[in-house]
């Protein structure tokens, strides 16, 4: 298959591998990745076609553009052998195209216009004899130099001719500086955007999200032109407060004018108050799922969880057993306008459990869940990834946060055929955290309060330690930084600390006495 050059953005590095798979099977072509690194924005891949590279890069968040290679190497003289020894066959196509020929540097300082020159008409061996155009050319063609950090040549240079552009200009448009109605808890619109095509939001598709809140998954899954729906445990986060929501905009403003504000209201079916131990969706009857169409009428679910770290997670129902006249109370007043109704506490693993549980019994075979979860950037505060028999994990993405993140993680849902026979019934009842305060049924939240204040009080003790040795602050704060970088337990870092400060603090005692004996000495000269 051909080869072509994928230009990245650099950022969310870990999400792009993932995004680039997803709209490859989307599309129906075949994408084989021949060269890629984390660290490079210049990804090489095998694609069937030009038609196929469009298809690609056209929706893609993490792409900015997708060019047939026409050759590479790590220094100028390698790179042009290279291009005539792979692309000469496809030079006469060209040679009375209107073109433009620029460079790209990734890494490097803008070079004189005097070499740029120098290095374009060093490819006049190409023989193209059209006119040269700026502007809408016929076809368009870029070196890219890539540099190391601080580097004054390049390490490896491409050569591609220009396929397509991506729609990342999609993250502008829904800014959420430029959108209606959000809260403080609005899903960022790229790593929206971007959800929706890992989980492969497209036309002809339903998707639904469980924790809809300001609507930002399932406007972004409209977007791709899927027909979206959702629901959250507080409507007022759906109908909105009532306020304006933007510095000189008056009026009543919801997640259905978010929809109207980018003309996306007939792809939006209203969304509903609901939890998922709660909700008013078809489902089936009993645990197991037997064949690929019972119950399943859903494409995807995309949804980033409520992590119950502000406040606790909660659910419907009332901490204590209702009696009658308190149960007919809240049947008499739930259609009242303004009603809120009574929540408890929830397990964090339990609610995990249930979304999959969910997936399995609604999503189509194929169908795909992309869900978000908190972990840590600390090996003592973790979450063990969710696991279901009738659930394949497609992909892990990483968002690293100063001191935890969150993944993004992508299942599909198994057909029958590929279940093993048995496997719904040898799952295990997992033992859940019980407890009625917040912090009893959510281990990271427990953990992320007390293992990272505890982590923030042993950092500001080091410093003070450090100071008090004679170490500058700006210094032992710095070094407090590198320690909380390294990839040590909490324990460890605290035991390193005190025996580099006891060092110290020995040192100066030592010089301490030193100095008193000779002062002692000196004294007892001069009175003789």
């Amino acid at each position: 298959m051909p080869e072509y050059l994928v230009r990245l953005a650099q950022i969310h590095e870990t999400f792009r591998k993932a995004e680039l798979h997803a709209l490859a099977e989307l599309a129906g072509v075949e994408l084989e990745i021949v060269k890629y690194d984390d660290d490079s924005p210049y990804c090489i891949v095998h694609l069937p076609s030009d038609a196929a590279a469009k298809q690609v890069a056209s929706r893609a968040m993490l792409i900015q553009g997708i060019y047939e290679l026409w050759g590479q190497g790590s220094t100028y003289d390698e790179f042009r052998s290279n291009v005539t020894e792979t692309s000469s066959t496809k030079w006469p196509t060209y040679q009375t195209s209107t073109f433009s020929f620029r460079i790209e540097r990734y890494r490097g300082v803008q070079a004189p216009a005097e070499q740029t020159r120098a290095i374009i008409e060093s490819f006049q061996f190409l023989g193209f004899k059209g006119k040269v155009q700026i502007k809408n050319p016929e076809a368009s063609f870029r070196i890219f130099e890539e540099y190391d950090l601080d580097a004054k040549e390049p390490k490896y240079l491409y050569l591609g001719r220009w396929i397509a552009d991506s729609g990342r200009d999609a993250k502008n448009t829904y800014d959420l500086k430029k959108r209606h109605y959000i809260s403080t808890t609005s899903m960022d619109a790229e790593l929206a955007l971007l959800t929706a095509n890992i989980a492969q939001a497209a036309p002809g598709k339903i998707f639904y999200d469980p924790f809809m809140g300001t609507g930002g998954f399932p406007l972004a899954c409209a977007h791709y032109g899927a027909v979206v729906t959702g629901s959250d445990i507080d409507g007022r986060s759906i109908r909105g407060l009532g306020g304006s929501a933007r510095r000189g905009q008056t009026g009543k403003k919801n997640v259905e004018m978010n929809f109207q504000q980018y003309g996306l209201e007939g792809n939006y079916l209203g969304g509903f108050v609901s939890d998922l131990t709660n909700t008013p969706l078809r489902l089936p009857s009993s645990h197991g799922v037997t064949t690929e169409t019972d119950f399943a009428y859903l494409d995807g679910i995309v949804c980033d969880p409520p992590y119950g770290i502000r406040e606790g997670l909660k659910v419907l129902g009332s901490r204590e057993t209702l009696l009658p006249t308190e149960r007919a109370t809240h049947a008499a007043q739930y259609r009242t306008e303004g009603y809120i109704p009574p929540k408890r506490p929830y397990s964090f693993t339990a609610l995990l459990d249930d979304i999959l549980t969910f997936a399995v019994s609604t999503l189509v075979p194929n169908g795909r869940l992309s869900m978000w979860m908190p972990t840590a950037n600390d090996e003592d505060v973790e979450l063990i990834i969710p696991q279901h028999p009738c659930l394949e994990l497609t992909s892990v993405c990483v968002q690293a946060f100063n001191k935890w993140s969150r993944r993004l993680l992508t299942y599909r849902r198994k057909r029958a055929s590929e279940i093993p026979e048995g496997a719904l019934e040898e799952m295990a009842k997992r033992a859940y955290e019980t407890g009625t305060r917040a912090s009893d049924l959510n281990d990271f939240r427990r953990k992320y309060f007390q293992g990272f204040r505890e982590f923030e009080d042993m950092k500001k003790e080091f410093i003070r330690m450090k100071v008090g040795a004679g170490v500058k602050q700006e210094e032992a704060r710095a070094e407090a930084d590198q320690i909380q970088e390294a990839k040590v337990s909490a324990a460890e870092k605290a035991e390193l600390a005190k025996k580099e400060v006891e060092a110290r603090t020995k040192d100066a005692e030592a010089a301490a006495v030193k100095a008193e004996e000779l002062n002692e000495r000196f004294n007892a000269e001069a009175r003789t």
